[in-house]
């Protein structure tokens, strides 16, 4: 029994291996890919059997057609989403990466990021203003052993 809510603790972890923007281009991407490849189907199917072939030809096309459509909407989605989310700094590699809700991935080095604290298992230095790093005593979180934890795995709050 713990063994299968191991392997669900790690499917929920690696749910998202990248950030929940790039997860809905990326199926925004392979409905396109799916679409076109249907209407290629489609005509081959007038080369294979001439005149006969053009109701499979329609059909593939129209199926086709409705992929590439579903595609532009999931871009749209993703682009209004892109708008609306929260554009942070990450830890790990530095670079602005945008957050959708309080949990996400970094976009570039997929660090797992959350504005929630209660789920953070790192936070942050904070540098003061005479340079040296300290840890605010009400951000500080609970000792874990983190030679089991990689780079990518570790959960930061901003």
């Amino acid at each position: 029994m713990s063994h299968s809510s191991s392997n669900m603790e790690k499917a929920k972890r690696f749910f998202f291996r990248s950030s929940k923007i790039n997860e809905f281009r990326l199926w925004g991407l392979l409905l396109t890919m799916g679409g076109m490849g249907l209407m290629v189907l489609g005509t081959a199917g007038i080369l294979m059997w001439g005149t006969n072939g053009r109701l499979f030809a329609a059909i593939f096309m129209v199926i086709g057609m409705i992929a590439l459509l579903g595609s532009m909407a999931i871009y749209f989605a993703a682009g209004m989403l892109s708008t609306s989310a929260m554009i942070l700094v990450c830890p790990e590699c530095g670079r602005q990466t945008k957050i959708l809700g309080k949990t996400d991935r970094c976009m570039f080095c997929r660090t797992m990021l959350t504005l929630d604290e209660s789920q953070a298992t790192e936070h942050p230095q904070v540098k003061s203003s005479s340079g040296h790093e300290s840890t605010d005593i009400n951000n500080a979180a609970p000792a874990q052993d983190e030679s089991t934890k990689s780079e990518q795995e570790r959960t930061f709050t901003s």
